[in-house]
């Protein structure tokens, strides 16, 4: 009776100090965004985090409109300038990590052939992510272009909303998807293997996806959201984010 009572005591005091933080998180690190929060509240178990996943774009259109988060996490650093020359940021954004692309397909390809593989006349369907509001999109669009093939497929390309909508899309309808690295990184993703049904695409093919943060006026003198964005920026963080196939420069 009395370990029943403490226990609701504490339940009880924990909720009194008990905080939420609320992210809008560019959708390519949704698989990543679990062992990051995992991390975060080792060292403040109090503060609960609720992401809220979409491609840059949309998120930050949201921002603008008065979405309640305090947070952005964006794929790129357009969007988040963006929010900083409105002054809907309170601070530049600083680079949190940097993207990788990569090839998915749910059957073996020769991947040896590159860019020229989606040129073949067994892709009928490419998915990507939309240029016009995911970051991962448009550097998508610059590899095509830069690699000479972009007129050969440009009718075989399926727009997904989002970076990690493109990979249901790769593994049912369409034959081939591009797709950020770090998601095939994932446990859910294991069956999925290296070299047979996904492999990195030339990074010299399009500029490097700088990913940003900021915090915004939302979040502005929040001691909770500050140490988030403090222990994206760590050591720690950058470890987890290596693991997921991202790079730091």
């Amino acid at each position: 009776m009395l370990r029943a009572l403490l226990l609701i005591v504490y339940i009880f005091m924990s909720s009194l100090y008990s905080s939420t933080i609320s992210i809008a998180v560019a959708a390519n690190v949704s698989y990543a965004s679990a062992a990051l929060i995992k991390e975060f509240n080792k060292n403040y178990p109090q503060t609960k985090v609720k992401i809220t996943l979409g491609s840059s774009g949309k998120l930050t259109a949201q921002i603008k409109h008065g979405a309640p988060y305090q947070l952005f996490m964006s794929a790129d650093m357009k969007y988040p300038y963006s929010l900083y020359y409105e002054k809907i940021a309170i601070a530049e954004p600083v680079i949190y990590t940097n993207g990788l692309l990569a090839y998915l397909s749910s059957k073996g390809k020769d991947f040896s052939l590159g860019m020229q593989l989606l040129k073949k006349n067994c892709i009928k369907k490419i998915a990507i992510a939309n240029p016009k509001t995911a970051p991962y999109g448009k550097a998508t669009l610059e590899a095509f272009k830069l690699s000479g093939v972009y007129e050969n497929i440009k009718d075989k390309l399926v727009f997904a909303a989002s970076a990690s909508s493109v990979v249901s899309y790769a593994i049912t309808v369409a034959d081939i998807g591009i797709v950020p690295k770090s998601i095939l990184l994932s446990e859910r993703m294991i069956k999925f293997k290296k070299g047979v049904n996904w492999i990195d695409v030339d990074s010299s093919l399009y500029s490097p996806i700088h990913q940003g943060i900021v915090i915004l006026q939302k979040g502005k003198n929040n001691k909770e959201v500050m140490n988030f964005y403090k222990f994206i920026l760590s050591k720690k963080a950058k470890m987890i984010f290596e693991r997921f196939g991202y790079i730091s420069l």
